[in-house]
């Protein structure tokens, strides 16, 4: 099933459930106030869920509308945890090498993972708000999920029956802040801004033989002002998978219902695929001609981010927004 959070003027938004091909919806807080709600008690609510869902899909609802990805919030608005891997290591190998940098051999066997923050999350079409374009600001085309409750130590394999639902994700980056946050030794604070969320988040057997292995075997979209450049298949180059990312972060702690774990930038070997972020391309550049040529992005620039099945329909819609300038 896919499932949506519409604006309504509340922290936690309306839940609603949305048909497979993304043109209608209906309202189901008569069955859960939230995804939250929902995801708390997942047994209980889901089939519900489902059952709305297939006589959505079916036309027998009673109230059914046209479905508006503007109305959306991200569909957890606000979340528990917000843990973000690196699985695809072709993008932490370019990052290295363009500074010279050989790539740990414990980046094979360890994931990387930063905890961003999660109290507030920008919905699919929510303008990118900064102060300043000095600062180098960047997409990340991702795929997360949402998880159950998940114990500690748990294998990969129970990870993997806890898995949710899945969604896009913008990991905005402001890259020229990076450096010297790193350089503190705490990770990244200020550089990581609020991350934005695809309209909706789907149930994985919605991927049909596209979700397998822990990954989806799609390729990622990306579109910056009106250019496709990058759409690199997710289910290729990663290293980690999402029940391997989410043992990795449950190694020493509980993992709650309602915890969103990314899978960081989706990124190819091969470079005919181009990239799922700025950054990656401007280590290319860096690498073939000494320095980087691609500038970051600015004021007014957009960015869409959309993942088509095999028929060459949408399966969560797509993230598309605009940077716009933080007015005084």
């Amino acid at each position: 099933m896919k499932l949506a959070t519409l604006n309504d003027g509340s922290r936690d938004g309306q839940l609603a459930v949305v048909s497979r091909d993304l043109k209608t919806a209906h309202i189901a807080d008569g069955i859960a106030p939230s995804l939250q709600a929902a995801l708390d008690d997942w047994a209980f609510i889901a089939p519900q869920l489902a059952a709305l869902y297939d006589e959505l899909n079916a036309g027998r609802t009673r109230r059914p509308f046209d479905f508006d990805p503007a109305r959306c919030m991200a569909p957890l608005p606000r979340a528990y945890q917000w843990a973000d891997g690196s699985a695809y290591l072709n993008h932490v190998e370019l990052v290295r090498k363009a500074r010279g940098a050989e790539m740990p051999a414990s980046f094979w066997d360890d994931p990387l993972m930063y905890q961003g923050g999660s109290d507030d999350f920008l919905g699919p079409t929510d303008d990118i708000v900064l102060a300043h374009e000095e600062w180098g600001i960047d997409f990340e085309a991702e795929v997360a999920v949402i998880t159950g409750d998940v114990k500690t130590g748990a294998t990969p394999d129970e990870a993997h029956g806890q898995i949710r639902l899945l969604m896009l994700a913008n990991d905005v980056s402001l890259r020229n802040l990076i450096p010297p946050e790193l350089a503190k030794g705490f990770g990244f604070l200020q550089s990581k801004p609020a991350t934005s969320f695809s309209p909706v988040a789907v149930t994985p057997d919605e991927l049909g033989d596209a979700w397998r292995g822990g990954k989806v075997h799609l390729p990622l979209r990306s579109t910056w002002n009106e250019r496709l450049v990058g759409q690199p298949d997710a289910g290729v180059d990663m290293v980690f998978n999402f029940p391997q990312l989410i043992a990795h972060l449950c190694k020493t702690r509980n993992v709650r219902a309602g915890s969103i774990v990314g899978s960081g930038t989706v990124s190819n070997k091969d470079a005919s695929k181009g990239y799922s972020c700025i950054a990656e391309q401007r280590c290319q550049e860096t690498i073939e001609f000494g320095q980087p040529v691609t500038q970051f992005m600015r004021f007014g620039d957009m960015i869409r981010i959309e993942m088509l099945d095999e028929k060459e329909k949408s399966v969560f819609g797509a993230i598309e927004q605009k940077v716009a300038r933080l007015e005084p």
